[in-house]
């Protein structure tokens, strides 16, 4: 007969998972915000579009005029991809292209930003228009604890943003 004190109960919620608790989470953030801003980091200027003062189609959801915010400083690591060469029925087209990688933690809770499709960065000197997002690092290995937004960009075209 096996004694009561031993016998195995069900937890009533699971334990934390190891080593990702909230305090391994701030660290993280808190190494990165210093690496991104002191060390490693270039500044970029964020043009965010005013929702409340564009006028989007009903349907679609463009818009032929699109207003903008006044920017916001970002500190972010970029990477150069250089110049991709595209031929169509106009002729040859030659465009930079650039990726950002934001914090994610540090621009949603410290500067309530959220990066959008469609925005516009300006770095070296010249503007350019983020057309895909993606979130490819996961904080220690957890679906729900993404640390990066990757913002792929291409230089905007004269005439097709006005920074003023």
């Amino acid at each position: 007969m096996a004694k009561k004190k031993n016998q195995w109960t069900q937890p009533e919620a699971p334990p934390p998972p190891l080593f990702t608790g909230q305090k391994e989470k701030d660290l993280v953030k808190q190494v990165n915000d210093e690496l991104i801003e002191r060390v490693i980091g270039q500044t970029v200027l964020y043009y965010p579009i005013s929702v409340e003062h564009t006028n989007f189609h009903p349907l679609y959801g463009e818009a032929l005029k699109k207003t903008f915010l006044p920017p916001i400083r970002v500190h972010a690591l970029v990477s150069w991809e250089g110049y991709k060469t595209t031929t169509n029925n106009f002729g040859i087209d030659r465009r930079p292209s650039i990726t950002i990688h934001f914090h994610k933690r540090r621009l949603v809770e410290d500067q309530e930003l959220f990066v959008r499709e469609g925005d516009f960065v300006l770095f070296d000197n010249s503007h350019f228009e983020i057309v895909s997002l993606m979130e490819p690092k996961l904080l220690f290995g957890d679906a729900y604890s993404t640390m990066e937004i990757a913002a792929k960009c291409i230089k905007a075209r004269d005439g097709i943003f006005d920074a003023k």
